[in-house]
């Protein structure tokens, strides 16, 4: 063989002429020479949102973004529209038997996109596991339920599949509900009840009546005005309390809640709001559940975790027959909201169901036909039946907690 110099290795210099067969020895970089550019960040980004194809114009990933890749492989790698297209690499896991590495494991995957992922990407990750590509390990594996972050996708993936669980993992899935819901009461009960009856403020009101007077705040500002000899304080100034709190008649509000599959955000958020609007003044809260059957969960409000505990979510539904039973419970039709959260996709009778409506707006019943209830009010419903109740003087919509309770003291404050 020649002894001409042998090929560069990547990220050195040249080697000098070696001996004749022998292989090239990598060079020791020269003092001032350029060390190999770090991965560009933002090409890595390109390359995780694009996938392998545009590797050729983005170069390869470094070992953090490969990481990454990886973990979005599994799961993606599953989508078959995206396979069709070419931008994922690895296909899905699969359960065959073989001799060759083991298999990536939903325990494993949670670990890595914890480790890999800012808190924003593993919440989208795990609701598209679990509600995109039905991986139901990650809440049926009791060694998943020990270590994951509660939710509001796992949330909804526990009252999914809790049919499913036994005691213990039922024990451990439990641990997800109380801390979601724990979360959801901190953040709605103050926001319901300030909209429903109001605040007291300690600001200085404009409309000065007697019963509004501050007596601690106006004798601490006018305690430099205090006459020894005669034991009193000039007052100059007098304060007022600012009352904004309305004053309740009794009302009825009866939240009649579709647990159909498709409506488990919804049965959440109407199990806490009823929990959060539980013994306010002037305010009877009712909470019944339904499919093709009515269960009536009033006596349960006051705990919602085990309420959602309970919840069978899926089967058909009959709205008509939940309607029926709600105009049972109304005691004063002017004085009673009735809400129907559902998709309104109706399994029973339509024509019954728009009679039922019907005749409650007659007897001055407010009725509200909520076709999501939850933070991102998006709904998807039967359209021409909610024009159909519409027009018999149902009000239809979709609403966060905060909407529903600014709507019902709207019509307490009639």
């Amino acid at each position: 063989m020649s002894g001409a110099s042998g090929a560069a290795v990547p990220g050195a210099a040249a080697s000098g002429t070696g001996a004749s067969g022998s292989a090239p020895v990598p060079a020791v970089p020269a003092a001032g020479a350029p060390t190999p550019a770090a991965p560009d960040q933002a090409l890595e980004r390109w390359r995780l949102v694009l996938g392998a194809p545009a590797e050729q114009w983005t170069g390869p990933l470094g070992p953090a973004a490969a990481a990454q890749d990886a973990a979005l492989d599994w799961l993606y790698g599953r989508d078959e529209d995206l396979a069709r297209r070419g931008v994922r690499r690895t296909p899905p896991p699969t359960r065959e038997g073989g001799d060759g590495p083991s298999q990536l494991t939903a325990v494993d995957w949670l670990e890595d996109v914890h480790r890999l992922f800012p808190r924003e990407t593993i919440e989208r990750l795990e609701r598209d596991a679990v509600e995109r590509y039905g991986i139901e390990e990650i809440v049926t594996d009791p060694t998943v339920l020990e270590r994951v972050e509660p939710s509001a996708t796992l949330l909804r993936a526990v009252l999914r599949t809790k049919h499913l669980m036994d005691e213990r993992l039922l024990t451990l899935a439990r641990r997800i509900v109380e801390a979601v819901v724990r979360q959801l009461l901190e953040r709605l009960r103050p926001e319901l009840r300030q909209a429903l009856t109001g605040t007291r403020s300690a600001r200085p009101g404009t409309r000065r009546l007697a019963r509004d007077f501050d007596f601690r705040r106006t004798v601490r500002a006018n305690l430099g005005r205090y006459q020894p000899a005669e034991r009193r304080i000039l007052i100059e100034r007098p304060h007022f309390h600012s009352r904004t709190r309305r004053h309740l008649e009794q009302w009825q509000l009866i939240l009649l809640v579709d647990q159909s599959g498709s409506m488990v955000g919804s049965v959440i958020h109407s199990a806490v709001t009823a929990a959060c609007l539980w013994g306010l003044p002037g305010l009877k809260t009712h909470l019944i559940a339904f499919d093709t059957a009515v269960v009536d969960l009033t006596a349960d409000v006051t705990d919602p975790v085990e309420l959602l505990m309970r919840v069978q979510l899926g089967g058909g539904t009959d709205i008509a027959r939940a309607v029926d039973y709600a105009a049972g419970l109304v005691e004063n039709p002017r004085r009673t909201i009735v809400a129907v959260i559902s998709d309104f996709y109706e399994g029973g009778d339509r024509y019954r169901l728009v009679r039922a409506v019907r005749a409650l707006v007659e007897q001055g019943s407010t009725v509200l036909g909520l076709a999501a209830l939850d933070e991102e009010a998006a709904p998807a419903y039967d359209r021409d039946l909610a024009a159909q109740l519409a027009r018999v003087g149902a009000h239809m919509g979709a609403m966060t907690p905060g909407m529903l309770a600014t709507f019902v003291a709207e019509r307490l404050g009639r």
